[in-house]
């Protein structure tokens, strides 16, 4: 496998390209079984979800071109793809591939709501905590099917079709949110969504479903309103940026104590992150195309975080603000409440010398004077990034192994750092 070294302590200056959104990008993809034409994404990330996710969409019938060049000439390294499932081959989403990622589980609903007949794997992806389906399952149990779970596969059929329902979910879930919209959108009939998810990558899934001719009212909120559709028409759609990306370079700033400009992004989709981060003692200067952040404090102040469903601060971004706030002049409290597994990343930070206390759902970091370089293991995606984070402020080299996490959801991670001066590289594993 491979692993990434870094040798830190050196201020990071220059401009930073984001992304597109992989978190965005997952559904928008998935939305194309829904039409018998073609949907063209572009500003689509080259990460490892995407090309996953592009093979399971192939295997369902739906043929794949990036850039001019079809999936088997090697269609993952481009920026515009577009999915035809003019045809649904196969309704079987197969464990091998959907273990990978859990947005693989999203084939659910579209193909219940075209084929009336759907069996896919229960998900998988990073080792954080549990992602139960039943507000999948139960969402589409209203809307008129039936299922067998067996063998670690949801069996599905609909067989007259999947009709509208008035659905509240009783948490917040942003993967059974996209599922039941894009299933509610070729529904007959009326759906409601009550406490949906508001994520941007939400109200991105919508956009692209309305330019395919879905009727879907309140978006931006957590009251939607599909009205089906006998059908739906192809569209083209550009991927928005990606907000977790932005976050996480923008942290890269304040930690390193020096100066970046982010573009392709929107300061307003990490406004709960921005504020953390002024308040640890960074300024930032939103422009045209994104940010400019930079710390104008000698020190880093230690500020209690929460995650929380967005507007609320993000659960993606934990693990990076943690890095940051082990070597804070003070304290930090970062309480966890969206997944129950998601401080993996702790004891490898301390591995580098951070000073962090779990109790339960909550994290007490207090701030260190230093961090040293050392070998560390990377446990779950945003868990990696945060080590890199921790690796460009430590002292001497670090070494983070198992990094194919990072390549599931950041893109040229180590060129876009190196570019703005830091001390990083990939070494290729055996």
């Amino acid at each position: 496998m491979d692993s990434i070294r870094i040798k830190g302590g050196k201020p990071l200056f220059g401009r930073i390209e984001i992304s597109g959104a992989k978190n965005a990008a997952l559904p928008l993809m998935v939305a194309s079984l829904l039409t018998d034409e073609t949907v063209t994404l572009s500003n689509l990330p080259h990460v490892a979800d995407i090309s996953t996710l592009t093979t399971l969409l192939c295997q369902h019938g739906a043929k794949a071109v990036m850039n001019g060049q079809t999936a088997a000439e090697g269609c993952s390294g481009g920026r515009a793809l577009a999915l035809t499932a003019d045809r649904i081959t196969n309704t079987e989403a197969p464990y091998d591939i959907v273990r990978k990622m859990r947005a693989g589980a999203l084939v659910l609903g579209p193909l219940l709501a075209r084929e009336g007949r759907a069996r896919v794997s229960l998900p998988g992806g990073c080792a954080i905590g549990t992602r139960p389906m039943n507000l999948h399952v139960g969402g589409l149990e209203q809307m008129g099917a039936t299922f067998d779970i067996e063998g670690g596969y949801m069996n599905a059929v609909a067989p007259n079709g999947l009709h509208g329902a008035e659905i509240r979910f009783e948490t917040v879930s942003v993967g059974a949110t996209e599922n039941l919209l894009m299933a509610a959108s070729l529904a007959r009939g009326v759906t409601i969504l009550e406490n949906a998810a508001k994520e941007p990558e939400i109200s991105d899934l919508i956009d692209l479903l309305r330019k395919m001719g879905a009727e879907i009212e309140g978006d931006g909120t957590d009251r939607l309103v599909i009205i089906g559709k006998d059908r739906l028409q192809g569209a083209q759609h550009r991927v928005m940026p990606d907000r977790i990306e932005t976050g996480t370079y923008a942290i890269a700033a304040v930690i390193t104590g020096g100066r970046l400009e982010l573009t392709n992004t929107r300061a307003e989709l990490i406004r709960s992150v921005l504020d953390i981060l002024v308040e640890a003692g960074a300024d930032v200067e939103e422009t045209a195309d994104g940010l400019i952040i930079w710390r104008t404090s000698p020190t880093i102040h230690g500020v209690d975080i929460m995650t929380l469903p967005y507007p609320g601060y993000p659960t993606d971004m934990q693990a990076q603000m943690m890095a940051l706030m082990c070597i804070c002049d003070g304290a930090a409290m970062i309480t966890e409440t969206i997944f129950e597994n998601r401080f993996m990343h702790v004891p490898e930070l301390a591995r580098l010398g951070a000073n962090i206390n779990v109790h339960g759902h909550s994290a007490l970091v207090r701030g260190v004077g230093k961090l040293v370089g050392a070998p560390v293991m990377a446990t779950d995606l945003r868990a990696s990034v945060s080590l890199v984070l921790a690796g460009l402020a430590a002292e001497g080299e670090t070494i983070i192994n198992r990094v194919y996490h990072l390549d599931r959801g950041y893109e040229r991670l180590e060129e876009k750092l190196a570019a703005c001066g830091a001390n990083i590289e990939r070494i290729a594993g055996n």
